[in-house]
């Protein structure tokens, strides 16, 4: 009796294994009809964005050519004004190239318009003094003009270089013979035979001397 009733028992629990089988099979089976139902609809909604995307990139488009459009417009209507720009300043430096080209002629033309103005006066002398009959006071005149001319000359930088008993100086003496003398001591300047001069302190001609052996 008890080993029947265990057979039931037994077959009882492999019938409901067997009966819950095919319930489980059919979840697992669901399972993944509902993720790619899922994936599907993720799917759809990407494709919907991208069709929107679509749609607007036509008026993001025009946009952008309406933007490069204004920007081309504006260098084209900046171009003139850098080019008036340009020949406004080429003109100013034309001006100034020719203003300071002027400047430098009228200073090379009229530097030494001072000193001619004194020297003048000199000159004025010069033909009252010719203009008299020679007589006791013509030397006297004629050292007082020399003395005024000297003094114009000066004013303007000229210098009388110092020779006679000097030591010989190549820089500044041109030695145009040598000479026995007992007067100076040899190596020195024995005889001035042209003066020379200095102007604002550079040699314009040197002195002609001779030399004592």
């Amino acid at each position: 009796m008890t080993d029947k009733t265990d057979g039931i028992r037994i077959e009882d629990a492999d019938e409901e294994v067997k009966a819950a089988a095919p319930e489980e099979d059919a979840k697992a089976g669901q399972a993944p009809e509902e993720d790619l139902t899922g994936q599907e609809a993720a799917e759809a909604e990407e494709a919907e964005a991208t069709a929107s995307e679509a749609e607007e990139d036509p008026e993001n488009k025009q946009a952008d050519e309406s933007s490069d459009a204004g920007s081309g417009q504006a260098l084209e209507e900046s171009e003139p004004a850098d080019d008036a720009k340009y020949l406004r300043l080429l003109a100013e430096f034309q001006n100034y190239k020719r203003r300071t080209e002027k400047e430098k002629t009228d200073l090379y033309s009229y530097a030494n318009e001072k000193i001619m103005t004194e020297l003048l006066e000199v000159l004025d002398n010069f033909e009252r003094a010719l203009a008299q009959e020679p007589g006791e006071g013509f030397k006297e005149g004629m050292e007082l003009i020399f003395t005024q001319l000297t003094t114009v000359l000066n004013k303007a930088g000229l210098a009388e270089i110092t020779a006679l008993g000097e030591d010989f100086d190549p820089n500044v003496h041109n030695a145009v013979m040598a000479e026995e003398t007992d007067e100076y001591e040899s190596g020195k300047v024995s005889g001035v035979m042209q003066k020379g001069y200095t102007l604002n302190g550079k040699v314009i001609r040197p002195t002609m001397v001779k030399v004592a052996n």
